[in-house]
């Protein structure tokens, strides 16, 4: 199914806003596997087909003032907040709907009320962006059988650039865009920041680990990578991983971009259709 391709200008960025109930409460230091099966089955719970099997959304992990221990991470603040983004507005206001439709959903061993709704404003970009990683990128498919989806790409690397390249431009391709354009959308460079880099690794520290994720019924590892850098492509190509994820697996809650030394919360607005103002 393709769509429109107007419609990556029309992003969908919301930050909502949970009440938190049993705080300091924990979830996996990797939890993106326990959101996606939330979110399946808040779209399972509106009943609308359409919606239900729609592919282009992503998200990012909860956020929150955290601590971290040996069962991953408490969360020890009243309210946490969850990044879903697409660009299909229908999209998003049908799961809020569905979602504030629920008095209180259980994440891992959260206990979590729907507070509030905030829309991001579309940032404004040209052919360079700095990037955070606020869920880890996935490069590499994975296969049953093989490790594939483990294997290390240096992120300095043509390597990387040229596979994230490769699955970006076959992404929109699927989404809707022309041959003709695609083509044009020759230029794709992602630079890390070397000094972020270097400082993880003078910390023992990494960016690179294995993750769970579940298709169609089946576990499989795979690599993720969560570091800042700066990409260097076609303004369309920018708003697309912007809107729709870099990377593999962005409807499973992998590849969610946000602005380097930028604060969110600023460029954000309460957001209310008549699906919340009714509540």
């Amino acid at each position: 199914m393709c769509y429109c391709t107007e419609d990556v200008n029309t992003i969908m960025r919301v930050r909502i806003v949970f009440n938190l109930t049993n705080k300091g409460s924990y979830l996996p230091y990797y939890h993106q596997f326990l959101l996606a099966q939330t979110i399946k089955a808040v779209l399972l719970s509106g009943g609308n087909e359409e919606h239900i099997n729609y592919p282009h959304y992503h998200f990012s992990g909860v956020k929150g003032q955290t601590r971290i221990s040996r069962h991953g991470l408490h969360y020890l603040s009243n309210k946490v907040t969850l990044v879903v983004a697409s660009p299909n507005q229908a999209f998003i206001d049908y799961f809020l709907k569905s979602l504030f439709a629920h008095k209180e959903i259980e994440i891992g061993n959260l206990q979590l009320i729907p507070f509030e709704v905030e829309k991001e404003a579309k940032p404004e970009f040209n052919d360079e962006a700095k990037f955070i990683c606020i869920s880890p990128m996935v490069i590499t498919q994975p296969s049953l059988f093989e490790e594939t989806g483990k294997q290390f790409v240096y992120p300095e690397s043509d390597e990387f650039s040229d596979i994230l390249y490769e699955n970006t431009i076959q992404r929109m391709y699927e989404f809707g865009f022309e041959d003709e354009q695609l083509t044009s959308f020759y230029k794709f460079q992602i630079v890390p920041d070397a000094g972020y880099l270097q400082k993880i690794k003078d910390a023992n520290k990494k960016f690179a680990r294995i993750y769970p994720v579940y298709d169609q019924d089946v576990k499989y590892d795979i690599r993720g990578y969560t570091f800042p850098f700066t990409l260097y492509a076609a303004k369309e190509v920018i708003d697309f991983v912007f809107t729709c994820g870099l990377g593999l697996y962005s409807q499973k809650g992998f590849g969610m971009l946000d602005l380097a030394n930028a604060d969110p919360v600023s460029r954000s607005e309460k957001y209310e259709h008549e699906q919340l103002v009714n509540q």
